[in-house]
């Protein structure tokens, strides 16, 4: 009798590209996971013992031990790549997070929060070309500490360095300012919300309009409120969307002084840089106002997303070491430091004159 030999299913390898994220990944999760646990041991502990204590939620706990963690041990190589994945994890968070609005609630905010993000934008990169030629920093080191803090922190400058042919010392002081001064704002903008009782949406605009990294502004207003929070990653992503229009016109600028190569088509330019994660929160939120999902669906979808910021603001903390930081220069600090205070300050007066006027 005549066999057939039925060839066995080849199972290919996974690719070393991805398992060497799975250390980082899993640190990240152990790290979120731990600032979790820490919010309601302490707080049920306190409440058993009637305690007063404040409610510190697993965000500020979760950047706390991942802070402690780069800055007093060394983290292994090993953990690096996986850890590199924190910008995954806010973009899918974020996405997810449209679930939680619906398009009236876009639409209510997006009026007023489009106007402060345009004057937010114009002003911030007035400022910084400012101080950038008081303090006599290199032009395009100027433009790329502009570009981060207007629109989106280390993305924005990662976009524009491309764009503009800067060098890597340049992008890696930009950088550097940039993640410094948003480690900053996670402590110092909610001690100011609560002094001046901002309520939550006006807290959580000035938070998106005010910090520049998307995660440390997403964090920011997460440490006020979970509303708050809302409200930052809303006013974040108006920001977030305009990059490619501003590296568009540096790109532009210095193409005409004959430093970088000439914008050829400009639309695929845009869409290039254009953060398309922006269109993923929008798309969720579009099918949650038109309920194409149900109730507990949508409630299912918002609990992911908190489980990848759970991941992203771990990495937040793990990322920063403010040795590493030290060793970049005094000068971009400097202009970055003026720079963040007065942007801080100004946002801040917009978004409170917008609440008296409109009542935020």
């Amino acid at each position: 009798m005549a066999t057939v030999a039925v060839p066995r299913a080849q199972l290919k390898p996974v690719p070393w590209s991805v398992l060497r994220l799975v250390p980082g990944i899993a640190l990240l999760a152990a790290v979120g996971y731990a600032g979790k646990f820490l919010e309601r041991f302490l707080n049920t502990y306190a409440k058993a013992h009637h305690w007063t204590f404040p409610n510190i939620e697993y965000v500020l706990w979760a950047i706390l031990i991942g802070l402690v963690i780069s800055n007093v041990l060394t983290v292994p190589k090993i953990f690096q790549a996986g850890i590199a994945t924190y910008e995954f994890w806010l973009k899918v968070g974020i996405v997810l997070l449209g679930s939680r609005f619906v398009l009236a609630d876009i639409l209510k905010l997006g009026g007023i929060s489009l106007a402060l993000v345009v004057i937010e934008i114009s002003l911030s990169l007035a400022l910084m070309h400012w101080l950038g030629k008081v303090f006599n920093l290199s032009p395009k080191l100027t433009s790329l500490l502009a570009v981060g803090s207007s629109i989106c922190g280390v993305s924005a400058i990662i976009a524009a360095k491309g764009a503009i042919d800067a060098d890597d010392e340049d992008s890696t002081f930009a950088i550097a300012a940039i993640l410094a001064l948003g480690a900053l704002a996670l402590f110092t903008f909610p001690l100011v919300g609560h002094a001046f009782h901002l309520s939550d949406t006006a807290f959580g605009l000035w938070s998106g309009l005010g910090v520049d990294n998307t995660a440390e502004a997403t964090a920011t207003g997460a440490l006020y409120s979970d509303a708050a929070g809302k409200v930052a990653v809303l006013a974040k992503t108006a920001r977030n969307a305009m990059i490619g229009f501003v590296v568009l016109a540096y790109a532009i600028y210095w193409a005409k002084r004959g430093q970088t190569t000439a914008v050829g088509n400009k639309a695929a330019f845009l869409w290039n840089k254009f953060p398309k994660f922006v269109l993923g929160f929008l798309a969720i939120s579009l099918l949650v106002s038109f309920h194409t999902f149900t109730k507990d669906q949508a409630s299912s979808l918002a609990n992911l997303s908190r489980w990848a910021f759970l991941l992203t603001f771990a990495g937040v903390g793990l990322r920063t070491n403010f040795r590493e930081l030290s060793k970049q220069g005094v000068r971009p600090f400097i202009v970055g430091a003026f720079g963040e205070i007065l942007i801080a300050a100004l946002t801040f007066g917009l978004v409170f004159g917008a609440n008296r006027i409109w009542g935020l």
